[in-house]
């Protein structure tokens, strides 16, 4: 396995010089946010460390030579929107970017993209699915051409009142995944793995890796505090970011050391990616900095030899 990070929590660093803080740091490789160029919609959205919409050979060779310059790969590119969104106009621009992204992916040598499935939040997972097949049967399509992974977050960005009651993504769950794969079985169609949440959601984190372990692509290292005392108040029937708090790994309820050996034990040898969405650092770059210091002091001693 190969310790990275997402590129995100350094929206204010040119890629070169966030593969210079990962090498620095011990690093071994990046998740690139390849957002439109353009306003972030919210929050570690809208980076855009990589430009698919205007990438080129000879871009992809200047990002190469930076790669073998710092001696960090990149994991994956990512752009994480909502595909299946309601809005017209918004799904066709993320459908479209989605395209871009997988050709950037290989025309650099990296072979995997990561995305979100998207959901229109209005409606059940069944009413969701035509359209769910309609859209991302063509991008796996897409990504076999292409020679790459598509790896679906399993985030299901419900967070806020405005996201109520469904999420804007559909692949939640195991039981969502396994449909999921069911309907589109390319081996190019597969999981980003976040373990936080899971947590969240109150279910085990560790069981549906030996299951899905060949549909894994990318994992991102996250953890998660569950707020019990908001909890006990509120119940699980309040949006989420009332009871629960993002946090770097090791300052939450995944056991970090017993989720990698079974990653590894169910056969995985990727990236994974801390994810920094950790409030108590984001008042600066330095203290952003400082959290990928501290997650990289944490996992490291744990990662599988």
């Amino acid at each position: 396995m190969q310790l990275g990070f997402v590129s995100a929590i350094l929206p204010d660093l040119s890629l070169a010089e966030v593969l210079r803080f990962a090498a620095e740091t011990g690093y071994q490789c990046v998740e690139v946010m390849c957002w439109p160029v353009g306003k972030a919609e919210r929050r570690y959205a809208g980076v855009t460390h990589l430009d698919a919409a205007e990438f080129s050979p000879a871009k992809a060779d200047e990002v190469r030579r930076l790669c073998e310059s710092t001696g960090v790969s990149i994991s994956g590119l990512g752009y994480y929107p909502n595909p299946l969104s309601p809005d017209a106009g918004e799904a066709q621009v993320a459908i479209e970017h989605l395209g871009r992204l997988i050709d950037a992916a290989a025309e650099l040598g990296v072979g995997r993209a990561n995305t979100f499935v998207g959901r229109d939040w209005h409606k059940s997972i069944d009413d969701n699915w035509p359209r769910f097949l309609e859209v991302f049967r063509p991008l796996v399509e897409r990504a076999e051409r292409r020679g790459v992974r598509l790896g679906i977050e399993n985030c299901p960005m419900l967070f806020t009142r405005d996201e109520w009651p469904g999420g804007k993504n559909l692949a939640i769950c195991p039981a969502v995944w396994r449909r999921m794969f069911a309907d589109i079985p390319s081996p190019n169609f597969g999981l980003n793995f976040d373990p936080s949440h899971l947590v969240w959601q109150r279910m085990d984190y560790i069981r549906p890796l030996k299951e899905f372990a060949p549909r894994i692509s990318h994992v991102h290292a996250k953890d998660v505090r569950i707020l019990q005392d908001r909890l006990d108040e509120v119940g699980i029937l309040a949006t989420p970011l009332e009871y629960h708090s993002p946090k770097l790994p090791g300052l939450g309820e995944i056991d970090w050391a017993k989720f990698l050996s079974a990653l590894a034990e169910a056969g995985y040898d990727g990236p994974v990616c801390v994810e920094v969405e950790d409030r108590d650092f984001e008042h600066s770059l330095e203290s952003r900095k400082e959290a990928l210091r501290r997650s990289f002091a944490h996992l490291q001693p744990l990662m599988p030899k």
